[in-house]
C-alpha cells in the first residue's frame, strides 16, 4: 500500500496556487459605513455589492482571506439549501420554500456572472452527480427529480441506472445517480481570492489577520468593533464569520455548532486514469448523512472528502480514515499517494436550514449554511447587502426560517451531538 506519511497538511489549493500579497491589519480607529466581520464568500460578496453601491466598506478578517470554509471546502456549486425544499415548506410554507429554492438558482448564476465579469479563473467544470448507494435511495432520487421537474420546473437533471453509471464512475458502489447539468465544480480558493480582489477595486477595504474581538452598539445608529489593533465605527454591521466567530456572538452561536470534516488529495493520476475513474469530470457526492464527495482536480488528481468530528480536528488521523473510505469506493488506488490532507470547519444549524437574521436594527448576520454553502453564500451575501440598503423583502423570507437552539449548552451540546450522530451514521450501513 501507498506510504502517506510525507503528505502535505497544506490544502491542495493552497498548494497549487501562488498567495496574493496579505493586506494590512486594522490599526487605529477608523470610520465606515459597514462593518463586516469575516472575509469568507459571504462577506466578500455583501462587501462587493456594498462598495459597489456607494458604501464605505471595512471588512475583518482573522486570517488570511479564504483560509476558513469557503477556500477549504469540496469545490461543489449546487443549488438548494442542505434542508430538502419539503423540510422548507413544513418550516415557511410553500411559497417562501419556492423563494429560496430560486434564490439559490440566482446564487448559482451569481457565481457565474462574477466569475466572468471579474475574470475569475477557478477552473469550472459542469456537471454534479448525487449517488445512491443502497436501494432505498434509489426512490429518494426519483422523488426529488419528480419534485424538481413537476414543482419547480428545473429541467436539468437525468436519471442514470446502474448500468449506465457504471460507465461514468470507475466503481460498482452506487446504485442509481441523478445527475444535473447545471451544478458543477470549481477551486473554492481561487474563487474566493478572485471576490476578493473585486471588492478591493470596487473601494472596499479588507484587513487580514484582524479577528474582532467585541462589539458595541450606541442605539441603531452606530457600532464599533475592536481589535487587537483597532476599532472600526459604522452605521451598520454585518457578522459573516459562521462556526468562527466563537464568543463574539453568543446568541447566535447557540443556534450552530462547528462540525470538523476531511479532505485530501492523490498524487497527479493522469489523464486516462483519471477519465477511468470519472469519466465525465463531474463531481460526485452519496446520499448518506455522513457522505463521500470527490471529483478530478485539473491536474488529474482525485479530491475526496468526507467523515466529520465533534471533538476536533486532527488531519493525519482524519485522513487515514478518510483513506479508507476513498478505497471503498475505488479499491483500485491502494497503490497511489496520498500528497494533501488537510481539515475544516462547516457549521450546521439543528434543521441544516440556513440562518439569517438581525441581532438589532443594524446588526444583520449570515451563518449556517450546513455544507451546501458555495452557491447560496454569495447570493445570502447579496440579500444581506440588499437589506443593509434599505430592501429586505428577500432577505426576509430566510429570516422567516425558525431555529432553535442546540440541546446542551454551551459545554454539553457538541457530545449530545456526537451522540445523536451515531444513529445516523448506523442508519447509514442499513
Amino acid at each position: 500500500m501507498a506510504q502517506d506519511g510525507a503528505a502535505s497538511d497544506l490544502t491542495y489549493y493552497e498548494a497549487y496556487h501562488r498567495a496574493p500579497p496579505l493586506r494590512p491589519p486594522l490599526v487605529g480607529l477608523v470610520h465606515a459605513d459597514v462593518t463586516i466581520v469575516g472575509g469568507g464568500l459571504a462577506g466578500l460578496s455583501a462587501a462587493l455589492q456594498l462598495a459597489q453601491g456607494g458604501y464605505r466598506v471595512r471588512l475583518l478578517e482573522a486570517g488570511a482571506v479564504g483560509s476558513g470554509a469557503s477556500g477549504r471546502n469540496g469545490g461543489q456549486v449546487l443549488p438548494g439549501t442542505a434542508a430538502a425544499q419539503r423540510k422548507l415548506i413544513g418550516l415557511i410554507g410553500p411559497a417562501d420554500a419556492r423563494r429560496v429554492w430560486d434564490c439559490s438558482l440566482e446564487g448559482v448564476q451569481l457565481l457565474h456572472q462574477r466569475m466572468q465579469k471579474y475574470g475569475i479563473d477557478c477552473d469550472w467544470q459542469h456537471g454534479h452527480l448525487h449517488v445512491a448507494d443502497k436501494p432505498r435511495h434509489v426512490a429518494e432520487l426519483l422523488e426529488w427529480q419528480r419534485e424538481l421537474h413537476d414543482d419547480y420546473g428545473y429541467m436539468s437533471t437525468r436519471l442514470l441506472g446502474q448500468e449506465e453509471l457504471a460507465g461514468v464512475l470507475g466503481t460498482r458502489r452506487y446504485v442509481h445517480a441523478l445527475y444535473d447539468s447545471a451544478a458543477g465544480h470549481l477551486d473554492p480558493l481561487a474563487y474566493t481570492r478572485g471576490l476578493a480582489a473585486a471588492a478591493d477595486r470596487a473601494g472596499a477595504i479588507i484587513h487580514e489577520y484582524s479577528p474582532a474581538l467585541a462589539h458595541e452598539t450606541q442605539g441603531t445608529t452606530s457600532v464599533s468593533v475592536r481589535t487587537a489593533q483597532g476599532v472600526v465605527r459604522s452605521e451598520h454591521l454585518l457578522l459573516a464569520g459562521n462556526a468562527l466567530l466563537g464568543a463574539f456572538a453568543p446568541a447566535l452561536a447557540r443556534k450552530i455548532v462547528g462540525v470538523g470534516t476531511y479532505m485530501l488529495a492523490t498524487e497527479p493520476l493522469g489523464i486516462e486514469r483519471a477519465q477511468a475513474l470519472i469519466g465525465n469530470a463531474a463531481s460526485v457526492s452519496d446520499m448518506n448523512w455522513v457522505l463521500d464527495y470527490f471529483r478530478l482536480s485539473p491536474d488529474q488528481r482525485l479530491l475526496f472528502g468526507g467523515r466529520v468530528t465533534y471533538t476536533g480536528l486532527r488531519p493525519q488521523a482524519g485522513a487515514r480514515q478518510l483513506r479508507a473510505r476513498m478505497l471503498r469506493v475505488f479499491p483500485q488506488l491502494a497503490n497511489v499517494r496520498v500528497t494533501h490532507r488537510w481539515g475544516g470547519w462547516l457549521d450546521i444549524t439543528l434543521n441544516r436550514a440556513p440562518h439569517f437574521g438581525r441581532l438589532q436594527p443594524n446588526v444583520w448576520f449570515l451563518q449556517g449554511f450546513s455544507g451546501h454553502g458555495l452557491a447560496l453564500t454569495g447570493i445570502a451575501g447579496a440579500l444581506a447587502a440588499e437589506s443593509i440598503s434599505g430592501s429586505s423583502e428577500r432577505f426576509d423570507v430566510f429570516a422567516r426560517i425558525p431555529q432553535r437552539d442546540f440541546p446542551g449548552g454551551r459545554w454539553l451540546r457538541q457530545p449530545a451531538l456526537a451522540l445523536a450522530m451515531q444513529w445516523y451514521r448506523l442508519r447509514d450501513l442499513l
